[in-house]
């Protein structure tokens, strides 16, 4: 299938299907798809963009620079009618969708690599096809998984398709297909629909992982096939509660289901184990604090388990008992007794009718306990941020009532509040200041979840699970935007350094060797502003061309040649030299498009000095012997105040260089300025060969780039702070487990 006839494939699927209605499962997997692709396919064209930008401004011609920028001109105007075009193809898909499989999909990949299919194909199309289908079997390689899990769950939504004809609206050829359908409005050639193929590949078709994952999540919130079970051939599935008969079918797959299950097993065995430590170093201190059993005290009504959870399920979710709706970020964190609360509750509960007094059991003491150790962390944690530190405060009550009723957010990682505390913590740690919340789309988010949980939450655990979906689902979209724009910084910044480094290490170099002659203004000319254009751009382009060392050896050659030489053995080489030197100056200057309309005089000049070179002595007087060094300047026997204590702040930061090595991109940092402001970001990339780290916000806007040595000088001065990753419920276990040890040693 050659590109035209994947795109009347299209148009012929969705002409016979059109009047079917999209099936009520997929019209909100459909809106999500369609939204997410296109702001996707923004990221890619504006990387487009830059590509041609960069491509135009590197031209080696004036015809080839008009062709960049004619093509720029050209996307530009019809980017708008492509993207319409494409998100309505990719809707079109949904409403009809074509077979995927071995009926439609796995036939073009095979047609592909038919030569008697591709021979009929022009060069330029050909080109373009071994790239479209590169892409796909990329992609379809990379997502396996999620796409079998879409197909057969699609293929059971969709009528008229089965485990034979099985249908995937969001399959890569079927989505690759719209695209290409849509940039036939461009009139562009085939590089630049290369350009615009790789761009797409890279910003959009890498990134379908996600729009994967939320389609396979709301069709099985629908229902539908919400265990899946894959056992050798594609459409085939089966659920949890189906026979294991077909266990040896499943191979490969079979172990990458299971592995992560003993992953996650292994860890609630591990947190498990952490809340059965602590439960024991509290039963110790009552112990060794005399405390006996309560209830062994015939005069104690124990109150525990249920109706605990009776008593606590009249208390307000807030100290003051009202409805929440103002900014409760506003003012310091304030930290509840939650044992005295308790207390309370027990004493409006008075004695029993036969006299005894309500005392909790000891189990539920420990976790209200606990509760109180962990948010007495959480108000002291620095790598928590301000504003989420305040509103995660006001949760103490309603996660009291959680964990009394289900004692696993201790033992179990995956328990929805505990990963909705962790998600909110980990979400907010960029904040820098508290008056970023007031326009911030996140504070506002996090505020809003809050707010619900203080109002709504009645006992069921299950709005923790709903409030974490919608959560991630948001941070999925927000953490989509960032990244794209954290990508174009990271990559301007790492031009515009390369760039900055170039530029330091022409102008070094053609100073020192300048500064051994005294050369005529012709000369000195163009090589200061001539052919160090041409040194800068075989600089960047090393990696590639290998041309650096090359335009070096020209200027000492010049140099060379303009030094008088009376051996005949010089003179003979400077014959042999000199043609080759004339024409590598000139070809280099045209390349850089070097004042064309004098360059013919300027090489005229530089050939006159050439041949007063070469009559013997003509320069000898106005260059300096080379074999000579310069006389250096006296050096001073002793160090001055200033040099002595950098050598000593040199020495004194060598530990810290280590610690700056061990940050990681992505890592969190905090600043802290000399008038007492501070700010958050995140270091994006590190540019070994500038020595320089990039650090963005959370908008993956660059905020600030420092050399290693600077980075350890600002931690040794206590400016910098490295800020803890790990999830806040974890590392609030391990400080409440190290402070036990601690009392108890």
């Amino acid at each position: 299938m050659n590109k035209q006839s994947g795109i009347h494939y299209l148009r012929e699927h969705r002409e016979a299907g059109s009047s079917n209605p999209v099936p009520a499962q997929v019209v909100r997997i459909r809106d999500t798809v369609v939204a997410g692709l296109g702001d996707l396919l923004q990221g890619a064209f504006d990387a487009v963009d830059d590509s041609l930008f960069e491509l135009a401004n590197n031209a080696r011609s004036n015809n080839e620079q008009n062709r960049y920028f004619e093509a720029m001109r050209e996307i530009r105007i019809k980017r708008k009618g492509v993207e319409r075009h494409f998100q309505n193809a990719v809707a079109q898909l949904f409403a009809s969708p074509p077979q995927s499989g071995s009926v439609a999909a796995d036939e073009s990949l095979a047609s592909q690599a038919n030569p008697d299919s591709l021979s009929l194909v022009g060069d330029d199309d050909l080109e373009e096809q071994v790239a479209l289908n590169a892409m796909i079997t990329k992609s379809r390689v990379h997502f396996q998984g999620p796409l079998l899990q879409l197909q057969t769950r699609f293929s059971v939504v969709y009528s008229g398709a089965s485990d034979e004809a099985p249908v995937n609206p969001m399959a890569p050829e079927h989505l690759c297909g719209a695209f290409v359908e849509a940039i036939q409005a461009l009139e562009i050639q085939i590089r630049e629909r290369l350009i615009l193929l790789k761009q797409f590949d890279r910003y959009v078709v890498s990134n379908l992982g996600m729009l994967l994952d939320e389609a396979n999540r709301i069709l099985i919130q629908a229902g539908v096939i919400p265990n899946f079970r894959y056992h050798g051939k594609a459409g085939k599935q089966q659920s949890k509660t189906a026979s294991g008969t077909h266990a040896d079918e499943t191979g490969g797959n079979a172990r990458a289901t299971t592995e992560p299950a003993a992953a996650e097993s292994q860890q609630g065995h591990h947190e498990g184990a952490m809340f059965d430590q602590i439960r024991q170093m509290l039963a110790l201190q009552r112990a060794n604090a005399g405390i006996p059993p309560r209830a062994s005290d015939p005069n104690i009504h124990v109150v525990g388990g249920a109706e605990l959870a009776s008593l606590l399920s009249s208390l307000p979710q807030h100290p003051s008992g009202e409805q929440i709706s103002g900014n409760l970020s506003a003012g310091e964190p304030v930290m509840v007794d939650l044992h005295q609360v308790v207390q309370q509750l027990l004493a409006q509960a008075g004695t029993t009718s036969d006299g005894k007094k309500p005392a909790l059991a000891e189990m539920d003491e420990d976790l209200i306990n606990l509760v109180s150790m962990l948010f007495e962390f959480i108000l002291d944690d620095y790598n928590l941020s301000a504003p989420v530190q305040v509103l995660i405060s006001r949760l103490q009550i309603p996660i009291l009532k959680v964990v009394i009723k289900d004692k696993s957010f201790f033992s179990k990682a995956t328990h929805p509040a505990r990963r909705l505390l962790n998600s909110l913590a980990r979400a907010g740690i960029g904040w820098s200041e508290s008056d970023e919340k007031t326009r911030d789309k996140l504070y506002e988010q996090i505020h809003a979840i809050v707010v619900r949980i203080l109002n709504e939450f009645d006992g069921d655990v299950a709005l923790f699970e709903t409030l974490g979906e919608e959560f991630e689902q948001f941070l999925a979209r927000e953490n989509r935007k960032s990244s794209l724009v954290e990508q174009r910084t990271r990559e301007s910044e790492r031009g515009r350094i390369k760039s900055q480094k170039a530029q330091e290490t022409v102008d070094q170099l053609l100073q020192k060797k300048l500064a051994r002659y005294k050369l005529q203004e012709p000369v000195r000319n163009i090589l200061i502003n001539g052919w160090s254009r041409v040194m800068f751009l075989a600089y960047l382009r090393d990696d590639v061309e290998h041309r650096w060392l090359q335009t070096v050896r020209v200027v000492d050659d010049l140099i060379w040649c303009l030094h008088p030489h009376q051996e005949d053995e010089d003179r003979d080489q400077w014959v042999r030299v000199v043609p080759g030197l004339l024409k590598s100056l000139r070809a280099g200057l045209e390349e850089v498009s070097y004042n064309s309309s004098k360059l013919d005089e300027m090489m005229a000049d530089l050939k006159h000095e050439l041949t007063e070179a070469f009559r013997a002595n003509a320069l000898a007087e106005a260059m300096e012997d080379s074999s000579e060094p310069e006389p250096e300047e006296d050096i001073p026997t002793h160090q001055t105040a200033i040099e002595r204590q950098q050598e000593l702040e040199d020495a004194a930061i060598a530990e810290y260089v280590a610690q700056i090595d061990a940050i990681e991109i992505g890592n969190w940092v905090e600043f802290n300025l000399v008038n007492g402001a501070s700010f958050r970001c995140k270091l994006s990339a590190i540019i070994e060969e500038a020595d320089c780290f990039v650090f963005v916000n959370r908008m993956g806007l660059k905020v600030i780039e420092k050399t290693r040595t600077d980075l350890a000088h600002e931690m040794r001065r206590g400016r910098l702070t490295v800020l803890e990753q790990g999830a806040l419920i974890d590392r609030a276990l391990d400080a409440v487990v190290g402070s036990l040890r601690s009392k108890a040693g």
